[in-house]
């Protein structure tokens, strides 16, 4: 979907497709008949924009085969779809029954990153719509925290800037301009927008910036135009924005909200938790953690005199019923000084809800169509959100 800002500019609304996640070709392709083009006919749209989710897999087939790349190309062509983004966050099995901490290997420190980054960028740049020359790819943020010293720093420090130099190449021989945003994600070796700015100051290319992804930015409790306005003064650019809602638990110490986030602790992703504490902030890696056990006195979990948040990426249209809630109106507040402005921060914004299928039970989409709807309505949000902040949608 595209909009066009007030200063003339156009502003892409995606949805990401890691929520259907396929590692080959061919279950890309299926997912753009099963999913994407549906969530499209659902919006009565001509057009859609998907973030697209390459494993590395499918990105490899892509690359080494011409033909392939053609395929890819018509079929979105031929289901009214279009791709100016990327997901290169998750290299592989993002579909396991159990993810966790394998969504952040490779990390930045191996080569493996650094080449499937660079196909990714190469792949966007003949996946672009004819009319737009911009692209951007999100990738993991370094590394997760542990085990990261000055020579990893050092290597992954030299990996981005190897990517620096061919995606200036890359402009220069195709006439497109692929940009990555390292996401800020709670745990990670980058885990805030300041961390973002102490890790990019080594690599001072207009061609890496920060994805912000809006659940992870509450999740850890910061301030949206704090930390836009540290990236600008540093000249960090935001290549795109993930428009996501994390969960809320205003009063964690109540026996009725405790149980009712026990019901989000589940074994497929990690749940990342955070609360501010007169020392500063706390957290545990997942929301189990957090929680604690009452049996075991080793395991007391996370203080619970002040509200937490949750790394759950919760349906932007369907907060979770109280006593629960979602950091809905702090996405409203971020997107409203990304694109509210005379001119946008960003002109890539992408909906990335992945955790459908691991929502309560009761909760879960059951069908494909009951996705496709949800899909839809949470789009149907961020399209009202846009247009409410003066941008006016495209045909």
């Amino acid at each position: 979907m595209r909009f066009r800002h007030p200063d003339g500019s156009t502003v892409h609304l995606s949805y990401c497709t890691n929520v259907h996640p396929a590692e080959t070709l061919d279950g890309v392709l299926a997912q753009l008949r099963d999913h994407c083009e549906p969530v499209r006919r659902r919006l009565g749209r001509d057009r859609l924009g998907i973030g697209l989710w390459l494993a590395r897999d499918a990105a490899r087939t892509l690359t080494t085969d011409p033909a392939s790349l053609r395929t890819l190309r018509a079929e979105l062509d031929r289901r009214g779809l279009e791709v100016v983004t990327l997901n290169g966050f998750p290299y592989e099995g993002f579909g396991a029954d159990e993810v966790k901490y394998r969504v952040y290997r490779p990390d930045w420190t191996r080569p493996e990153r650094l080449a499937h980054t660079t196909d990714l960028a190469r792949l966007l740049a003949a996946l672009l719509p004819e009319d737009v020359t911009e692209g951007s790819v999100s990738t993991l943020p370094l590394a997760w925290r542990t085990s990261f010293d000055a020579g990893a720093a050092a290597l992954a420090r030299t990996a981005l800037t190897t990517l620096a130099g061919r995606l200036d190449a890359l402009e220069d021989l195709t006439g497109r301009s692929i940009r990555i945003g390292i996401e800020p994600e709670p745990g990670c070796t980058v885990e805030t927008v300041a961390d973002a700015v102490t890790a990019l100051a080594a690599v001072p290319s207009p061609r890496i910036g920060v994805c912000l992804d809006t659940c992870h930015l509450a999740t850890s409790f910061e301030d949206p135009r704090t930390a836009l306005d540290a990236l600008a003064a540093a000249g960090i650019p935001v290549p795109k924005a993930q428009l996501s809602a994390a969960l809320h638990a205003e009063r964690p110490h109540r026996p009725e909200v405790r149980a009712a986030l026990a019901e989000f602790a589940e074994p497929r992703f990690l749940h990342q938790t955070r609360t501010r504490t007169a020392a500063g902030l706390r957290g545990t890696d997942d929301l189990p953690e957090a929680l604690g056990s009452a049996e075991r006195p080793d395991r007391p979990g996370l203080p619970d005199a002040t509200p937490w948040r949750a790394h759950f990426h919760v349906p932007l249209h369907a907060p979770p019923a109280p006593p629960l809630a979602s950091t809905l109106p702090f996405l409203q507040d971020a997107l409203a000084l990304l694109v509210g402005g005379p001119h946008p921060r960003t002109h890539h914004l992408e909906v990335e809800t992945y955790t459908w299928q691991a929502l309560p039970a009761d909760r879960r989409p059951r069908t494909r169509a009951r996705l496709a709807e949800g899909i839809a309505a949470e789009l149907t949000l961020a399209r009202e959100l846009l247009t409410d902040l003066g941008l006016k949608e495209l045909p």
